[in-house]
Order: structure tokens, then C-alpha cells, then sequence
């Protein structure tokens, strides 16, 4: 008898997060490069083959995490209501994250978080990984913009923003202060980067 397409749906999710989850623990503990594949097949009590099944190099059992918000800003703008500008929106969505403390927004203090983007901002094939995400996002960003250089040009600009105002967040909890005594200055600045961007865009 074939099991219903729900529970095999869960039971490939649950085994892909076991994978991923043994992998990030390995990783912290030893550091990216002193751990292998077999490591985390081992200890995920699964085989190589079906590792690579469910994350194609390496590099994506860590950054999967960032996938889940691949093509975020563009959903953000597509969504958004129709008296509302693309920047407005995108402003008010990351301050929401910064309000609620997500980690995407570097504004997260808790242990396991502070480690996991050290261990991606420190590691060369990380980082270069991490890039390729953000530029498939200015992509998307962009063809949501609209055609021409303008929305390539605002699309970059953008993501590059998120980028700056995570790191810089996660890098005074790194340097030892909590998230919320960080909280102030990240609304400040994240509100000082988005009205640059309109005045230099024309967006309101």
C-alpha cells in the first residue's frame, strides 16, 4: 500500500532537516572544513546519495537556512498594497523583522545564532555561497521593479542594505551586547538607509 502523498511530503522534510541539523551541528563544533560529507551522513544515519538528494554541494547545508527567505524582497514589493511605493514596503518589512528579532536581520542574540553567521562571514566558500543568494535576489528584486537599468540599479542597492544593516547588527552581538540593547540604533539606521535610498531613487 503507497503512503499518502502528505506523509511522505513530512517524512522527506523531516530527514532533509535531520541532515541539515546534524550538519550545522558538526560545523560549529569542529568548524566547516574539518567536517566531511561522511561526517554528516554518519551522524544523520543516512546514506552519501541520499544527502546529496536533498542538498546538492556542501556549502547549501548551511546556507539552506538563507534559501528559505531567496526571493523575499521581490515577494515583498509583489505583494505589497497599491498606494504603498516598493521602498516603503520593503522598509516597513524589515523593521518588522527588527521588531521581532530575526535572524535574517543580524538583530538575534541567541547563542546558536551569533555562531551560525559567524561561521558563514568566516568562511571563504561560505561567504562566496552567501553571494550568489543575494545576487539571485537582486535578480528577482529587479524584474519586479520593472524593465531597465533604474530597477537593476535600485534592486542592488536594496539588497545591499539588508546586507550592510544584518552584518553590521550581528557584529555588535558578536562583540558582546544583547539584541535588544542593539535594537535603538538598528530601527535608527535601517530608517536612515531606506529614506538615502528614496532620496536618491525619488521613491516615497
Amino acid at each position: 500500500m503507497m503512503e499518502p502523498v502528505g506523509l511522505r511530503a513530512r517524512k522527506k522534510l523531516r530527514t532533509r532537516d535531520a541532515i541539515a541539523d546534524a550538519a550545522i551541528s558538526l560545523f560549529l563544533a569542529r568548524g566547516f572544513e574539518q567536517v566531511s560529507v561522511s561526517d554528516i551522513a554518519a551522524t544523520a544515519e543516512v546514506s552519501k546519495p541520499t544527502l546529496f538528494r536533498y542538498f546538492a554541494t556542501k556549502e547549501d547545508l548551511v546556507l539552506h537556512r538563507f534559501a528559505d527567505h531567496n526571493g523575499e524582497a521581490a515577494r515583498v514589493v509583489r505583494d505589497r498594497g497599491p498606494d504603498i511605493a516598493p521602498l516603503t514596503a520593503l522598509h516597513r518589512h524589515f523593521r518588522a523583522g527588527l521588531d521581532r528579532f530575526e535572524p535574517v536581520t543580524g538583530l538575534n542574540d541567541h547563542p546558536e545564532v551569533v555562531a551560525f553567521h559567524r561561521l558563514v562571514f568566516t568562511t571563504p566558500s561560505l561567504a562566496g555561497r552567501l553571494t550568489q543568494y543575494l545576487l539571485d535576489d537582486e535578480d528577482a528584486l529587479a524584474a519586479v521593479l520593472g524593465p531597465g537599468i533604474g530597477a537593476r540599479l535600485q534592486a542592488a542597492q536594496v539588497i545591499a542594505v539588508h546586507r550592510v544593516l544584518a552584518r553590521t547588527n550581528w557584529q555588535r552581538i558578536a562583540d558582546g551586547r544583547t539584541a535588544h540593547d542593539v535594537q535603538p540604533e538598528a530601527i535608527v539606521e535601517a530608517d536612515q538607509a531606506f529614506a538615502q535610498l528614496r532620496h536618491g531613487t525619488g521613491d516615497s
